[in-house]
């Protein structure tokens, strides 16, 4: 087991975005899924019977998903970044997380997906070709989806 797990407040979208990450990065799959029972239906408020939690990895990463109600929602001070080593992955990961996503919140390789969820989709070798030219920043400030070309060429190689 991993030490630490990312846990995900929803409203009632737990299982529906499990399912829905589960579909979008191999080596994926839903572990566990817990329902509340009358007593912890009372507490939250939710209906007994219906889904309260999640466990499911992506990639081979453990997650954790809750139904708690509309009291918390994700904003962009937490993202999970996609590391992508090419133009194809990233593109793939980006349309993907992208649909029926937030298309306002689009910028330097930066989504929202359809449950408010925010994602960072970046080529693996960003760090070393921002080390090897400021355009390479002006660059991608210039982005929604990244291009990887682009960057290369910015970056002079």
């Amino acid at each position: 087991m991993q030490r630490i797990t990312p846990f995900l407040w929803f409203n009632r979208e737990a299982e529906e975005a499990a399912r829905f990450y589960t579909s979008v990065f191999p080596r994926s799959r839903v572990i566990n899924t817990t329902h509340y029972d009358e007593a912890g239906a009372r507490v939250s408020g939710m209906d007994a019977g219906s889904v309260m939690t999640v466990d499911f990895e992506l990639d081979g990463q453990s997650f954790a998903a809750i139904n708690g109600g509309p009291q918390f929602r994700f904003t962009e001070a937490v993202s999970f970044v996609v590391n992508c080593g090419s133009q194809e992955e990233i593109d793939y990961y980006w349309e993907r997380l992208c649909e029926d996503g937030d298309p306002r919140a689009q910028q330097c390789g930066w989504l929202k997906d359809r449950f408010g969820l925010s994602w960072q989709v970046v080529p693996r070798e960003l760090p070393d070709l921002l080390q090897r030219s400021p355009r390479v920043m002006e660059a991608v400030l210039q982005m929604k989806k990244i291009d990887l070309a682009a960057l290369r060429e910015a970056a002079g190689s």
